[in-house]
Parts: structure tokens; C-alpha cells; sequence
């Protein structure tokens, strides 16, 4: 097996922040050891003092500790490890709510929030918001998976969470106490990833990615323990689009929630 998927990336210049974002690891079996309070508390504190756009700070963070609502999350993600009642379950919502009741409190108008290009800023909000609580987490050795999935049925989690229009579940997030070693999934190599000055020429750079196609054919995924995966190549192909996070109808939600409406 190849050395890069049993050990963490390595980079010119290191710190103890860096080294815990190249030890990156998606986790998805976690012990019965609950995260303790103050690590949730100290969690959503970093969350709030991400970076936000304009410092609009449209984002929510919901932790979700009712068995019930879990179980909601649970059928919305289709994820066997989000059910029961291991990890800690966060739900990073993109909310504009907030701000429309300030604004229609002082008799502003309404209509900014409404526009695609205010959503997406509360999009970078959750995003930069939930990479820092992970960042936080694995930096406590604590294992964290990110829940894209939970947009596959994403009316259920907006009605589990009882969330107001102008808001939209964006992902969830799991952190936890690490019950799997899996190994260091292997990324597209940087000669493919960035450019200087203009986009990096794909035609130019095949046989790097036929070099990194077969280091990713000998990555063990654990949601099908000892199977080897295909190819990033063959993944895009056969797979991309297919799960149900991706057929899932975001613009008519979006629209059901009064957002992204101009």
C-alpha cells in the first residue's frame, strides 16, 4: 500500500494548526464517549468568530440533541452512523431570518434578502463557520464527517428543526470520539488543483492524473471495508450526480424558503 495513504501530507513549513488540517480524516463510527459541554460550548464559540461576509453573520448553528429530531436527520441524510446517538449532531443553517426581522422591525425593505447573490454570502458564512469548528475539533483529537447528505430530503430537516422562512439547512456535522482508523484519502495532486495567474491546462497535465488515478485505486474505503475504490476518473463518471443530495430539489426550496428569488 501506498506510504501517502497511511500518513498525513506533508508541506514546507509546519504548525500545530497545520499539521491537524493535513491530518484530515472523515469519521464515520464514533464511541459512546459523549463530547463533553465545555468542548460544545467552546465549538459554537469558534463558529461564531469565523470569518462573515460583510459581517452579516448569517449563519445558525443547531445542535441536536432530541432523539426524535435526530432520527429525522437521520431519514433525511439516508447515513446509517448519523442515527442513534453517538457523536454530537450540529446542523449549520444559512439564515437570513435574522436579519429580516431587524430590517422589517425599522420598516427597510426586504427585498436585498431575497437576492441569489445575499444567499451565497450566507453560504460562505456557514461554510467558513463549520471548517472552523472542525478545525477546533480534530485539534482536540476528536473525528468529525461533514453531513452534505442531509440536503436529500432537506423539507424534513427544515420542519424537524422548525425553521423559519429566509433559512436553509446547508449540511450537518458530526463530532465525536473516533471508533475507525481510516486512511488519509489521497487528494487531487496541487499541479492539478492551482494555477498562477490563469486556470491550470487539464490536457497538459494527464499523466499526473493517470499517477494520481492509481493511488486512488488503492485506497480501503471503509463504508465497504477491504473494498479498493475506482479511480477519481471513473468516480466522476459512473458516480457524480447520482446520490440523492444531488437530485434533490434545492432551487424550488430555496424559493419555498424566499430565498434566491431574483
Amino acid at each position: 500500500m501506498s506510504e501517502t495513504l497511511r500518513t498525513p501530507a506533508t508541506v514546507p513549513v509546519v504548525s500545530s494548526t497545520i499539521a491537524t488540517q493535513l491530518a484530515h480524516r472523515t469519521i464515520r463510527a464514533y464511541t459512546g464517549e459523549p463530547v463533553d459541554e465545555d468542548t460544545v460550548t467552546t465549538l459554537l464559540d469558534v463558529a461564531r468568530h469565523a470569518a462573515t461576509s460583510s459581517f452579516q453573520q448569517q449563519v445558525t448553528i443547531i445542535r441536536v440533541t432530541d432523539p426524535a429530531v435526530r432520527e429525522q436527520i437521520h431519514e433525511a441524510s439516508g447515513q446509517p452512523y448519523v442515527g442513534g446517538d453517538r457523536g454530537a449532531l450540529f446542523v449549520v443553517v444559512v439564515d437570513l431570518h435574522r436579519n429580516a426581522v431587524l430590517r422589517e422591525r425599522a420598516g427597510a425593505d426586504l427585498e436585498p434578502l431575497e437576492r441569489t447573490a445575499l444567499f451565497l454570502q450566507g453560504v460562505e458564512d456557514a461554510v467558513i463557520a463549520a471548517q472552523n469548528m472542525v478545525v477546533a475539533a480534530e485539534s482536540l483529537g476528536l473525528g468529525t464527517v461533514y453531513l452534505g447528505s442531509i440536503v436529500g430530503d432537506v423539507r424534513r430537516v427544515i420542519t424537524a428543526l422548525h425553521l423559519p422562512t429566509r433559512t436553509y439547512p446547508l449540511l450537518g456535522l458530526l463530532v465525536g470520539h473516533s471508533a475507525q482508523e481510516p486512511q488519509y484519502k489521497p487528494r487531487l495532486p496541487r499541479e492539478i488543483t492551482t494555477g498562477v495567474n490563469s486556470y491550470p491546462a487539464l490536457e497538459e497535465r494527464g499523466e499526473i492524473l493517470k499517477d494520481y488515478d492509481a493511488t486512488v485505486e488503492q485506497y480501503d474505503d471503509l463504508r465497504d471495508t477491504g473494498r479498493r475504490v475506482d479511480s477519481f476518473s471513473t468516480q466522476i463518471v459512473r458516480a457524480l450526480g447520482r446520490g440523492a443530495s444531488s437530485r434533490a430539489p434545492v432551487l424550488e426550496v430555496l424559493h419555498e424558503q424566499l430565498l434566491c428569488l431574483s
